[in-house]
């Protein structure tokens, strides 16, 4: 397996055409899709759009929700990410949607801090932007300890709901504010 970045635990590649049973793994899991759509699930049709999306993005942008692998022994755990949110202010958008039986071990926060590092020290963005469903707590609180500011609540289609909003610039990042 090709790694293009690490963590202590995890290793990031890139969805491609051939991950149809992973996109199907997270993305068929209804704990994992009952905070990201509004009827709580994904049809095949669905996950399969959405795979196509991700490598859509990666090719478009350079960015996507890329999967994620235990380093050693190669076994999926779930994606984390960017994707663009506003590009005319150079803001990304931070995503992570793991399997839930990697749940609450410290893997979400791990990625999580290793996509900041890489959008501030590699791509160069300003700020990023993150956003979580109103009922998904551990994502508030996962938010708020990588240093997110909550600015608003906005409008998330897929779900219909007002969802928290944060924001987290570079600068307080890495003032640690």
């Amino acid at each position: 397996m090709h790694y293009f970045m690490l963590t202590v635990r995890l290793g990031f590649s890139n969805w491609n055409a051939n991950d149809r049973e992973r996109a199907y793994e997270l993305w068929g899991n209804p704990e994992v899709t009952r905070f990201i759509t509004a009827t709580g699930r994904m049809e095949p049709p669905e996950i399969v759009e959405r795979l196509g999306q991700e490598i859509d993005m990666q090719v478009r942008f350079g960015v996507q929700y890329w999967p994620l692998f235990f380093r050693e022994r190669t076994r999926f755990v779930g994606c984390c990410g960017l994707r663009p949110y506003d590009l005319s202010k150079g803001i990304h958008e931070l995503g992570v949607h793991l399997l839930p039986k990697f749940w609450g071990r410290g893997y979400a926060r791990e990625a999580c801090a290793r996509v900041i590092r890489h959008a501030f020290d590699d791509m160069g963005c300003p700020s990023l932007f993150a956003g979580h469903n109103p009922r998904n707590h551990a994502s508030a609180r996962l938010l708020l300890d990588l240093g997110f500011v909550h600015t608003h609540d906005e409008l998330y289609l897929p779900t219909g709901l007002e969802h928290p909003s944060y924001l987290l610039s570079s600068d307080d990042h890495y003032r640690g504010v």
